[in-house]
């Protein structure tokens, strides 16, 4: 008799040989060939066994093993798709996105800045940063070469810090975040008592910048709907 991979067999007092046990997880369809011929042999003459219902069974397994082989292959190409999705995804860290949430107001679309990509049980999530507004920048003479300027460091409410993040009790006056009040054609200062200052050098540059949240968040990469 020849092995089968996963069988095991014994010796009955009689000399004939029979299955003891079968281990589902080797067992094959050719196997199964091999156990179906076997049974053949060892059948009772009187009563034959069923081939068509054997037939079928061949059948079930062969279909069961061709499913198994296609599960794998299936999950091998979702794992190359899932690398190259993030080969992919990576190329947007350090820019700007939105995905298609609005703001508070109805109507602007929320931006993010993106910080890094990550697969989460095969999901690309965006670690990101809400952009919240885009601040004026101002600037002022450098003190170490008056023909240089430096960009001035002021907060959302106005406020002027130094450059040892300090406060310096003075104020740019502002319409809204990041856009500071213009009287004249000159920006509008002002001092710790909140009296606009009538002389300084304090001048817009004509650039902006993004501020942002110091709150990250994630979102699903496939979410976004905006790279700029």
């Amino acid at each position: 008799m020849a092995e089968i991979s996963g069988v095991s067999t014994n010796t009955g007092i009689d000399g004939s040989t029979y299955t003891s046990s079968v281990s589902n997880d080797s067992l094959s369809t050719n196997d199964f060939l091999k156990l179906m011929i076997q049974e053949l042999k060892l059948q009772d003459p009187t009563k034959p066994m069923d081939s068509a219902r054997m037939l079928e069974t061949q059948m079930q397994m062969s279909t069961l093993n061709s499913n198994m082989s296609m599960v794998k292959t299936l999950e091998s190409i979702q794992k190359a798709f899932t690398q190259s999705s993030i080969s992919t995804a990576t190329g947007v860290i350090g820019k700007h996105v939105e995905n298609g949430t609005v703001a508070e107001d109805g109507v602007t679309n929320k931006a993010f800045i993106v910080r890094s990509i990550e697969n989460i049980e095969s999901d690309i999530k965006a670690t990101v940063q809400r952009m919240l507004y885009l601040e004026q920048v101002v600037t002022i003479p450098d003190p170490s070469d008056s023909s240089k300027t430096k960009m001035v460091n002021y907060d959302a409410s106005g406020y002027i810090y130094n450059d040892e993040g300090k406060k310096t009790g003075q104020k740019v006056a502002l319409s809204d975040p990041g856009i500071p009040l213009v009287k004249e054609g000159k920006l509008v200062i002002l001092d710790e008592d909140g009296n606009e200052v009538s002389t300084h050098d304090f001048k817009l540059s004509g650039q902006s910048m993004p501020v942002y949240s110091d709150a990250t968040e994630q979102i699903p990469f496939s979410s976004i709907t905006k790279i700029f």
